[in-house]
């Protein structure tokens, strides 16, 4: 049996509402990442489309018009103060199966709703990085990328 980690401290502290404000949190902070990303696309003169939220490899597609080029973003949304990001096995596999087309964008969201997010980009952000077997997802610690301003 797996029992949500939410839900233990939810029954530890007596608190109630616990599940539902972590997960309207969670909601919030992953819009504001992806808002913040579609807004740096079209700075820079791209033409991004926001995926369906079931997309499994990644959350934009950004076309460059110049070139043509279609760029698969992935957007990973984080409170600021986190230093781990999750990623499923569909995320690596689809950066490896384009590498030069693939953006992980780390999204640092302030608590404070008036502040900006701040956007980094990892290029090939999982190359050499394999899944475990039987495993759909895993945590990356935040330093394991180098971020870049996007461009």
């Amino acid at each position: 049996m797996v029992v949500p980690q939410v839900l233990l401290d939810q029954l530890a502290t007596g608190h109630e509402g616990t599940l539902v404000t972590h997960a309207r949190e969670t909601w919030e902070v992953d819009q504001r990442a992806v808002a913040a990303v579609m807004a740096t696309e079209r700075a820079l003169d791209r033409d991004p489309t926001e995926m369906p939220h079931n997309n499994a490899g990644y959350d934009i597609e950004s076309r460059d018009p110049a070139t043509g080029i279609l760029h698969f973003i992935e957007v990973k949304g984080r409170i600021e103060g986190s230093d781990t990001v999750t990623v499923s096995g569909r995320q690596v596999i689809h950066s490896q199966n384009a590498p030069d087309r693939f953006i992980l964008a780390i999204v640092e969201v302030p608590m404070d709703r008036d502040t900006l997010p701040v956007v980094g980009y990892a290029r090939r952000p999982f190359d050499g990085m394999e899944v475990p077997f039987g495993r759909y997802s895993i945590n990356v610690p935040l330093s394991e990328f180098d971020l870049e301003e996007p461009s």
